[in-house]
């Protein structure tokens, strides 16, 4: 891949890459992400959890690791309480809620912007009222009832792919051919859905975060994670923001994975993508300022 495949990419796909987009509503906050994108860090509870320094041992832990993140310049803390790795413990809701309200309470206090990780509408509902103001809806299967949350509460939702109908029910995405059509063949009815339940401020995520049972050996799941990255913009006809969750690819990074999704950001950012979910804000934030400092001069 070089310059001359991604301008071919882009001029295959030009109506799409420059197709207009709502921008993104964070709380009070609203953001253009075509000119500022935002960066997500994500934060979890749970110790099945496979990227060991995102893990938050207590609620101390948490706000202490979000205080940072926001230093760093993250726009907005992901919070989940439950992993979606395939062999992760199921968390009784009540739980979640008990781990992550002091959490959402406390930023809240502090403004800084938080979202909720869930596919469950009952734990969204209870970290909006604590202060949350963003659901990352990690499901399918809650559809009426998570927008119609979304809809009271006046927050923003991140729909993100699924095949199934959680984030732990395991399922398989499309790698014989292009799997752009697949996802917006998935995401023009969930949009229209979410938008005659009243809501308004809509991010689409393709999914790259999660499990597929058809994506377990590492160089399958980088080629397809890499693809989606870069083909990413031509959501941008539903008329939203695209997120990405960027992977780290342990296997093809060993032990410097933890500059990985910075490396992947700029996959991103190049294909117009106006969230990025990190477990690594400062590093994904030096990526972006090189991007921001290398366009002048173009």
């Amino acid at each position: 891949m070089d310059l001359a495949d991604l301008g071919a990419l882009v001029s295959e796909h030009r109506a799409a890459f420059e197709h207009p987009i709502a921008p993104m509503r964070i709380g009070s906050e609203v953001i253009d992400t075509d000119r500022t994108p935002v960066v997500m860090g994500a934060i979890n509870l749970s110790r099945d959890s496979t990227y060991r320094e995102s893990i938050a041992v207590s609620s101390e832990s948490a706000i202490r690791k979000a205080k940072v993140m926001v230093a760093q310049g993250a726009h907005l803390i992901d919070l989940g309480a439950e992993s979606t790795t395939a062999n992760a413990a199921r968390v009784d809701v009540r739980e979640q809620l008990i781990q992550l309200e002091p959490i959402a309470l406390k930023l809240s206090e502090l403004a800084v912007p938080v979202s909720i990780e869930s596919y469950n509408p009952r734990l969204a509902e209870g970290i909006l009222k604590a202060g949350a103001s963003v659901i990352n809806y990690t499901g399918a299967g809650c559809d009426d009832e998570m927008f119609e949350v979304a809809a009271r509460f006046g927050a923003t939702i991140i729909i993100c792919f699924q095949p199934g109908a959680t984030a732990r029910d395991i399922g398989e995405v499309p790698l014989d051919h292009d799997p752009i059509p697949v996802l917006l063949d998935h995401f023009g009815p969930r949009v229209e859905l979410a938008r005659s339940h009243g809501v308004s401020d809509i991010v689409i995520d393709p999914g790259l975060g999660f499990y597929y049972s058809n994506l377990v050996e590492p160089r399958v799941r980088v080629a397809y994670q890499t693809r989606v990255l870069l083909h990413g913009f031509r959501l941008r006809v539903l008329g939203y923001p695209v997120a990405q969750a960027l992977p780290h690819a342990f296997t093809l990074f060993e032990d410097e994975f933890r500059i990985a999704e910075a490396q992947f950001a700029l996959f991103a950012r190049l294909a117009r993508t106006g969230l990025l979910r990190t477990h690594e804000v400062a590093k994904v934030n030096a990526t972006l300022r090189l991007l921001e400092l290398s366009v002048p001069n173009w």
